[in-house]
C-alpha cells in the first residue's frame, strides 16, 4: 500500500485563491490577487470587526460577551500599560490593544486552521508563521516608537544610546553596542513570534503525518495491526498540543505586547523612572 507523504512545511506555502490584475508602481510590479495569506488576514479582520460590533455595547452591567471584550481591554490596560508606564501611557493604549487583539486572533486562526491541514484541506493557513507578516508588525511598532521618541523628546532622544555614568569614553565606546541591541529590538520581536508558530504547527503536522501513517500501516493485518498503538498515542499528542498551542497563541500576543509596552515607557519616562 502507498504510503502518504509526509510535508509538513506544505501548510506555509503561499499560493492564489483569486487571480486578480497586476500593476507597476516605479518598476516594482504588484500583484494585486487574493493568496490565502490575504485571505486569512481579511478573514481576521471581520472577526475582530464582528466582535467588537457585538460587544461594545457599553452596558454598565455587562453580558458575558463584553465581559470577554473587557477582560482583553483589562489585560493591556491593567496589567500592562499601567504597571509598566503609568498615567503617561493612556493615549497608546488603543494601539497596543489592537496589536494584542490582532496577533491573538491570527494566532488562535492558525490553531484552529492547522486542524484542517490534517484534513487535507488547502485553504487553511497561519498568517503569524510568516516572517513577512510578524516582521512588518515588528519594524512598524518599533520605527513608531523611535519616531515618537524624537518627536517628545527631539535629539536628546539619542541619550538612549548613552549609557549614563560611564563617563564620556566610555559612553562613547559603549554607544556602538548599545545601538546594536537597540535596532536589533524588531528582529528579536518577529522572530519570536514567527518561530514559536512555526515550530508548533510543524511538530502538530508531524504528529498528524503518524497518526495517518501508521493507521494505514496497521490496516495491512497481522503483526502490523500493532502500528494502531503508536497511532493512537500520536493522536492523543495531537490533542495535547492543540491545546498547549492554544495557550501559546494568546501568550505569544501577550508577549509582543508587553515588549512593545516596555520599547514604549523608554520613550514616554525617558530620562527618569516610572
Amino acid at each position: 500500500m502507498e504510503q502518504p507523504t509526509i510535508d509538513p512545511m506544505h501548510q506555509f506555502l503561499i499560493h492564489k485563491i483569486v487571480e486578480l490584475p497586476s500593476f507597476t508602481i516605479g518598476g516594482l510590479v504588484v500583484d494585486m490577487s487574493i493568496t490565502n495569506s490575504v485571505a486569512s488576514m481579511l478573514a481576521g479582520a471581520v472577526i475582530l470587526v464582528a466582535f467588537f460590533a457585538l460587544t461594545a455595547r457599553g452596558q454598565l452591567v455587562p453580558n458575558r460577551a463584553q465581559a470577554v471584550a473587557e477582560a482583553f481591554y483589562n489585560i493591556v490596560d491593567r496589567i500592562l500599560v499601567s504597571p509598566i508606564i503609568g498615567p503617561g501611557g493612556k493615549p497608546y493604549i488603543p494601539y497596543l490593544f489592537t496589536l494584542f487583539m490582532v496577533i491573538m486572533v491570527l494566532n488562535l486562526m492558525g490553531v484552529v486552521l492547522a486542524l484542517g491541514n490534517l484534513g487535507g484541506l488547502s485553504l487553511t493557513f497561519t498568517v503569524t508563521s510568516q516572517l513577512a507578516v510578524t516582521a512588518t508588525l515588528a519594524v512598524l511598532t518599533f520605527f513608531s516608537v523611535f519616531i515618537l521618541g524624537f518627536i517628545k523628546h527631539g535629539p536628546k532622544f539619542l541619550g538612549i544610546f548613552f549609557p549614563s555614568g560611564m563617563g564620556i569614553f566610555g559612553a562613547i565606546a559603549m554607544a556602538p553596542i548599545e545601538m546594536i541591541s537597540y535596532f536589533v529590538r524588531p528582529v528579536t520581536l518577529a522572530m519570536r513570534l514567527f518561530g514559536n508558530m512555526l515550530g508548533g504547527h510543524v511538530v502538530m503536522s508531524l504528529f498528524g503525518s503518524f497518526v495517518v501513517a501508521l493507521g494505514i500501516v496497521g490496516l495491512s493485518g497481522g503483526l502490523a495491526t500493532l502500528a494502531f498503538i503508536p497511532s493512537a498515542l500520536s493522536f492523543g499528542m495531537i490533542v495535547a498540543l492543540t491545546g498547549l498551542e492554544l495557550v501559546v497563541a494568546i501568550l505569544q500576543a501577550f508577549v509582543f505586547t508587553a515588549l512593545a509596552t516596555v520599547y514604549l515607557n523608554e520613550v514616554v519616562n525617558f530620562g527618569h523612572g516610572h
